[in-house]
């Protein structure tokens, strides 16, 4: 039975609607459960329930601010009672209903998880006004502190996540700047299954990689961190090319399990002071060359993405000759993917390149950041895959000093 009350007697219009269930056997006391909400003024909608089990099929359950239970039910009783309540409605406000000779029950109740508890055939008006309004505002203060508790240990955690997956460049150069900048495709997200590093060796060559996962999500995004710490402790225990890649991709399959993912990656290892640099290319595109004459695609060789076919295990070496000074884009296609700002066609390579050499380059940080939002203004500021850019500018090395001849001393 549900009874509806809109607007009692002195209740403000602009008042809380007080949704109440009351779980009640007896006749009689339902009854004068219901007189006496009445006089409470407060704004309610009522439905009552003879047992718990009509209760929990009762949609009303799900969307109450406060359960009235009876503590003697037909299927179950005392503090099981408030237990299966509290099981079925757990955001909910409960409010005990217990007999004159009760003493302890009450108190039980409360340890139960019950916000309050109300005595039969002592409850007045007032009374109810003011343990309905407090149980409820109890209740959703509880939740309110659970939600921003849950949300921090979340937001930790998306931290730690994106440490992994976006670590600090490894760096002892001044002779080229590392500017990085990461964007998650999926709403609200941190992380995807892009990924990108740099580490200088000891021998002064800097070591790159930019990837991307197949697919979104967290699957692809925990092997996107993976892989990028594979990549950086292998890069520090000396190995390099074809066969860093051959042990990369043993590790992808080992960790996908029997997930049908696999990744693209393009590795760049930059040779400053011989105007450089190595490029494999695992089923990546080709990073991008800016010079003061504009900017281009780099031509190399392609090799099979990782964890596609391990028995080819193909990834060709590429020697690209570098200018004295300039910059080397690596990305991934997200940025490339998005319309062009027509309905029709995508933005593409050419396009990326049109836009590369159409805004300001004085400050390697600020180019990226207009590229990516021009990028997403073209395609409506959506973002249908992860971005992940990571950009080495390089300046001609300065020409030594002349020495001077020492002063000759007199004798």
């Amino acid at each position: 039975m549900t009874s509806f009350v809109t607007n009692p007697t002195g209740a403000a219009p602009q008042e809380q609607t007080y949704r109440v269930v009351l779980i009640e056997d007896d006749l009689a006391d339902a009854v004068l459960v219901e007189e006496l909400l009445l006089d409470t003024g407060l704004r309610f909608e009522l439905t009552t329930c003879t047992s718990l089990a009509g209760a929990r099929t009762d949609p009303a359950l799900r969307t109450a601010d406060c359960i009235l239970l009876d503590l003697h039910l037909p299927d179950v009783s005392g503090t099981k009672a408030v237990a299966a309540v509290r099981a079925a409605a757990p955001h909910t406000a409960v409010i005990v209903l217990t007999g004159l000779s009760e003493a302890q029950a009450g108190s039980d109740a409360m340890a139960a998880g019950a916000q309050d508890y109300l005595v039969k055939g002592k409850v007045n008006a007032d009374l109810l006004h003011r343990a309905v309004r407090y149980a409820v505002y109890r209740s959703q203060t509880e939740l309110a502190n659970a939600q921003t508790q849950a949300a921090t240990l979340r937001a930790e955690e998306n931290s730690r996540l994106e440490r992994g997956l976006l670590p600090q460049p490894l760096l002892s150069t001044s002779a080229v700047t590392v500017t990085t900048r990461y964007l998650p495709g999926t709403e609200l997200a941190l992380l995807g299954g892009d990924f990108l590093d740099v580490v200088e060796g000891d021998d002064g060559l800097l070591h790159a990689v930019v990837g991307d996962v197949s697919g979104h999500g967290p699957d692809a995004a925990a092997l996107g961190v993976c892989l990028r710490i594979a990549w950086r402790s292998l890069i520090l225990g000396g190995h390099r090319g074809r066969e860093l890649l051959h042990l990369m991709e043993r590790i992808l399959i080992a960790e996908r399990g029997d997930r049908p993912l696999f990744a693209t990656c393009a590795l760049l290892t930059l040779d400053h002071g011989a105007a450089t640099a190595e490029l494999h290319l695992a089923g990546h595109h080709g990073p991008l060359l800016s010079t003061d004459r504009g900017s281009r695609e780099i031509t190399a060789a392609h090799g099979i993405a990782l964890g596609i076919d391990p028995r080819v295990s193909n990834w060709p070496a590429s020697l690209i000759p570098l200018p004295a000074a300039g910059a080397l884009t690596l990305y991934t296609d997200g940025l490339t993917e998005g319309r062009n700002g027509s309905a029709r066609g995508r933005l593409g390579v050419e396009g990326l390149l049109t836009l590369i050499d159409r805004l300001p380059q004085s400050d390697p940080a600020a180019h990226i950041d207009l590229l990516i939002k021009e990028t997403s203004a073209l395609n409506a500021g959506r973002h249908s895959d992860d971005v992940a850019v990571l950009r080495l500018d390089w300046r001609e090395p300065a020409a030594p000093e002349p020495r001077t001849a020492p002063d000759r001393v007199r004798g």
